[in-house]
């Protein structure tokens, strides 16, 4: 009696002390985690027809090679060059060439043509740039810390005010295939001439009708701005440099091919070759 009294209180100390080891111990299931706040991150931007609701289009066929159509302007592709904003190469410039639709380019060939016969040609900066320029740009500004064009482009501002004052944006008139950023160069100086201000520089000053320039710099930004309507375009009220042909047969897409050669004679995507 007794040693069967001994043996069941030996059971019972083994059972206690087998519960007490695994409260100690690793449980079987992981407890639930820890709530963590989102850290916000600038990730690139991806933009598509569907999630941007705009029409997105790969189709070159009605696009002109600006230094066929319009022989006599100079170009000098500052996206295609690391002298712009961004200090790089932009995304889509895979070749130094000026593209518009062919529409655009006809109304800038009479612009060309009136004022070479007062002097002067047109340098162009940019013309159709393609979506994956823009979101290019976009990127760049998410990034706070790359200011390496800041005292040449936009010395007066921080990155963070170029979304909500509308110097960066998710789409670009130019990739409309309508729109050409472009100065006036003197045949008699053989220069470019004196705007009062650089291309693509971020502020007033780039404004067409910005006062604090010199009478000569305001005369010619007026006799660009002058001509271009003349042909047909419309200009932009903060840049000097900018013009979209007022009828432009594209208002509603927004094209995505590189600027290469071969793109223009691809046949675009769902159509027979």
């Amino acid at each position: 009696m007794l040693c069967a009294l001994l043996l069941c209180l030996a059971l019972l100390l083994s059972a206690c002390g087998g519960r007490a080891a695994q409260a100690d111990g690793p449980t079987e299931e992981a407890a639930p985690a820890a709530t963590v706040a989102p850290v916000e991150t600038a990730a690139p931007v991806e933009t598509s027809d569907e999630t941007a609701g705009v029409k997105l289009s790969d189709d070159a066929s009605d696009f002109v090679l600006l230094s066929e159509a319009v022989p006599d302007v100079i170009l000098e592709i500052r996206y295609y060059s690391t002298y712009n904003f961004v200090g790089e190469r932009i995304d889509g410039y895979e070749e130094p060439l000026a593209m518009l639709t062919s529409e655009a380019a006809a109304a800038l060939k009479g612009a060309s043509d009136e004022l070479l016969d007062m002097g002067y040609r047109l340098k162009i900066f940019d013309a159709y740039r393609p979506q994956m320029a823009v979101t290019h740009f976009m990127n760049w500004a998410l990034d706070a810390d790359d200011v390496r064009m800041k005292e040449y482009f936009y010395p007066e501002l921080e990155k963070d005010v170029l979304f909500p004052q509308g110097y960066i944006a998710e789409h670009s008139g130019h990739s409309r295939g309508s729109t050409v950023d472009l100065t006036l160069f003197d045949m008699r100086t053989e220069r470019e001439v004196d705007m009062g201000g650089t291309f693509d520089y971020f502020g007033a000053l780039s404004h067409p009708d910005y006062t604090g320039i010199t009478e000569e710099q305001y005369a010619m930004r007026m006799l660009l701005r002058e001509v271009m309507m003349k042909h047909g375009f419309r200009p932009l009220e903060e840049e000097w440099w900018h013009f979209t042909l007022d009828n432009e047969p594209y208002p509603d897409t927004y094209f995505t091919f590189p600027i290469n050669s071969e793109s223009l004679a691809a046949e675009p995507e769902g159509k027979a070759a």
